[in-house]
Order: C-alpha cells, then structure tokens, then sequence
C-alpha cells in the first residue's frame, strides 16, 4: 500500500498555488491592462485562500458526518496439514493487496519459528491459539486485517478466535486424508503413521471439522485459482466497496 508522504504534498500544493495565483494575475492584467495590479491582486488572493484553506481543513476535520471506518477482517484458512491451506491463503493474500488493503499474512510454520517450543498438545494448541487471537486483536486495532492459515483442529480453539477478533471468516479448506499424503512432500503422514510424530492431526490426533465455516473450500474439486477468486469475491462483497 502507497501511502502520501508529507513531501510530495507540499510539493503539490506549492505547485497547484502557483498555477492557481498566476492565472489570477492574468486575469486582472487582461481586464485592467496593469502589472502592478495583477501581481498585487495575485499576492492579496494567495494569503487569503491560503489561510481559508486551512481553516476550512481545520474545520472539517472535527466534522465526523460523512466518515465511514472500514473495518478490518480476519481471514482464518483452517484444514488438514497439507490440505493446500498455505498455498492458497498465499494466492489470496497477493491478491487482496492489489486492493490497497492494509493487510498482513500470519502462518503457523512462521509463528512457531519465532515462537519455538509451543507444544501440540491440545492444551498446548489451544494456549497458542490465545495467543494468536491477541496479536490479530491488537493488529486489528490499528486497522490491520489479517490472513491466517492454522490446522486449528479444535472447536474450542477456533470458538476462541471467533470471539476474540472481530469479523473472523473461517474459511474450510475442506480434503480428504488420501489427498493430503498425496501431497505429502515432507513425508510427515508417513512418520506420523509410523508412531513418530505425536498429535498429528487426521492420524494420531483428531482433527473437528468446522460446522458453521463462513467458505469451504473443496481443494478435491477446485483449483488454487477458483478457491482464490471465490474468497477475494467474498471479501470484496461483504468488507471491502
């Protein structure tokens, strides 16, 4: 997001004043046939529109009618590991801040590689889950809506999201087990299979679906590209005019 620096809106103001002053001066010389008047009359019009103009401003910035706040939201991909949450949260972050959203992208690999030795427990995930719902609460604060992909496996944790942070959209990235170690890369379903990997969600550990899920997400039917133009369709219609 491009934001004004306070530089190049001096620099348009000092560059509209001086086409605004010297048509004024044109103006009076072309009636009145006297340079002296016009430069004078120029000068006159530049102080007084410049002070106005700042009143004016002062003015309306206390005036609240009119103001419309634009309220943050908090897209929450939940899912199977390897069930594509990653990958298409990724797409639809990239393409959300083509709308100059103010926007940032939380991931649990990122997390938990800032926040080593968080445990898999359920306690332990519900605890990081908390702990998750500050920080968007606070980035939410400022305006900052937010992109988060977490298996969260468990009701009460995604409950907790929910009430903590406003306007959450839990987004299902909904695939089968088969489809998951399909695309199991890191061969983690093979470890967790094998007993070597506790708290494995969808094999040692269970994972809860999500019953009142905002979009779901079939990635067995959809493609990353049709999964990403139906949510950024979704957030377009319901947060963002």
């Amino acid at each position: 997001m491009y934001k004004e620096t306070n530089t190049r809106s001096i620099a348009k103001g000092i560059s509209w004043r001086v086409i605004a002053t010297t048509t004024t001066i044109v103006i009076v010389y072309f009636f009145f046939d006297r340079l002296d008047l016009a430069i004078a009359a120029g000068m006159i019009e530049t102080l007084l529109k410049v002070g106005l103009y700042w009143l004016h401003e002062r003015v309306w910035f206390k005036v609240r009618w009119g103001r419309e706040r634009i309220e943050p939201f908090n897209l929450w991909f939940t899912g199977l590991p390897l069930s594509g949450k990653t990958t298409i949260a990724n797409r639809v972050y990239e393409e959300l801040l083509k709308l100059d959203i103010p926007l940032e992208r939380l991931d649990s690999k990122e997390i938990r590689d800032v926040v080593p030795n968080i445990g898999f427990s359920r306690e332990d995930r519900n605890r990081h889950m908390k702990r998750i719902g500050h920080l968007i609460k606070t980035l939410q604060n400022n305006a900052i809506s937010t992109v988060a992909s977490f298996v969260s496996p468990y009701t009460e944790s995604r409950k907790t999201i929910r009430h903590m942070v406003k306007n959450t959209v839990v987004v299902y990235i909904k695939a089968t087990p088969q489809s998951c170690q399909a695309r199991d890369y890191k061969g983690v379903y093979a470890k967790a299979l094998r007993g070597e990997l506790p708290y494995f969600s969808g094999v040692n550990d269970p994972y809860e679906e999500p019953q009142h899920a905002e979009i779901i997400i079939d990635t067995d039917r959809l493609s990353v590209e049709e999964a990403t133009e139906q949510i950024v369709t979704y957030i377009k219609r319901h947060y963002v005019n």
